[in-house]
């Protein structure tokens, strides 16, 4: 009876040792396969890509194809910020976080409306709050959980507004230049700022744009300017609308003022990116200072659980706690304040 139970169980388990032998000698001569597979379709998608720009500019089209086009076409213009409903949206619009938090979302370009934005975050950190309070998590984790839901997306949107106005900034000097070539090649400021918003890729497409539309649509083109200036509050971007204004008022060449401002930029520019090559270190410093004591904490906690839990379960170190966070965030703070050098 046992000769005749063993006899299947060896032949069993010789089998798998065969197909373990086959996995491990078939799995990574497919993934070899599958890796080169994808480098080559993705080799082939980049120069078909380059082949299609060069032919679509050699035809004469825009720069910028259809589906990644973020302009503002006269449409999407005309399409409002959603209107928010509700007396609690209305009670946060009274607000003047709200009014800083709309001019946040306009200058990341997204048409929300920062009432309701503001009150979708409410009823998500109030819902997320009431199901961790109702699993019987500890009352502070589930108003830091909740505080945290309600903040993040608000520090990922201010987050994304300073990379597009950053991207703005860097794309002026080519939007000058282009400028200044159609204004030389004889046509208006607002055809030349259609021409910009034709050929340049978002943010800068889409805020001259909009403006063009502006103007296209009875505003004087003075006032759209203006009211692009205000909407992304960039230095260099006032520097251009005033110096407009003042060719408008007064006459004079306006390719040779924003040839000159573009170079000034473009200079500006270069001296920021040496000032930020030489802060690196400051930088790094900073990052290194941050994150090894957070390091050092939980490699503790793996090593001696028992010495580092008096940090939270002892009044004395919970405060000591509390302090070393405070004068952590603190040093950052300093460092961060040092390398951010204003050129």
């Amino acid at each position: 009876m046992s000769n005749n139970v063993t006899g299947p169980l060896l032949l069993a388990l010789q089998t798998g040792t065969v197909l373990q032998t086959a996995l491990l000698v078939i799995m990574p001569l497919l993934g070899s396969v599958l890796l080169a597979y994808g480098v080559f379709h993705a080799v082939a998608d980049v120069r078909a890509g380059d082949r299609r720009r060069v032919v679509n500019r050699l035809r004469g089209r825009g720069t910028r194809e259809r589906g990644h086009s973020n302009a503002l076409d006269l449409e999407s213009f005309r399409k409002q910020t959603v209107e928010a409903t509700g007396a609690l949206a209305r009670a946060f619009t009274k607000l003047s976080f709200t009014a800083r938090f709309q001019r946040t979302l306009d200058q990341a370009n997204l048409a929300w409306s920062a009432a309701q934005t503001l009150v979708n975050l409410t009823a998500i950190a109030s819902v997320l709050l009431a199901v961790l309070l109702v699993l019987g998590l500890s009352p502070l984790v589930a108003v830091g959980a909740a505080a945290g839901t309600y903040m993040l997306p608000i520090l990922y949107l201010n987050r994304r507004r300073n990379r597009r106005l950053r991207k703005l900034t860097e794309q002026l000097p080519d939007v000058f230049e282009l400028l200044s070539q159609a204004l030389r090649a004889g046509n208006s400021l607002a055809t030349a700022m259609q021409l910009v918003a034709k050929e340049l890729p978002d943010p800068a497409g889409t805020e001259f744009g909009r403006v063009f539309h502006e103007q296209n649509l009875g505003l004087k083109i003075e006032d759209a300017l203006q009211n692009m200036a205000d909407r992304t509050n960039v230095l260099d971007v006032r520097f251009f609308v005033t110096s407009v204004l003042i060719q408008r008022q007064v006459g004079g060449d306006l390719a040779e003022v924003l040839d000159k401002i573009g170079s000034v930029i473009r200079e500006r520019q270069q001296l920021f990116g040496t000032v930020r090559a030489l802060t690196a270190e400051g930088r790094l410093s900073g990052y290194v200072l941050l994150g090894l004591p957070v390091l050092v904490f939980f490699v503790l906690m793996y090593v001696n659980p028992e010495y580092m839990s008096l940090l939270y379960t002892d009044a004395t170190g919970k405060t000591m706690l509390t302090i070393a966070i405070v004068m952590q965030l603190m040093g950052w703070a300093l460092i961060k304040k040092i390398v951010n050098i204003k050129v």
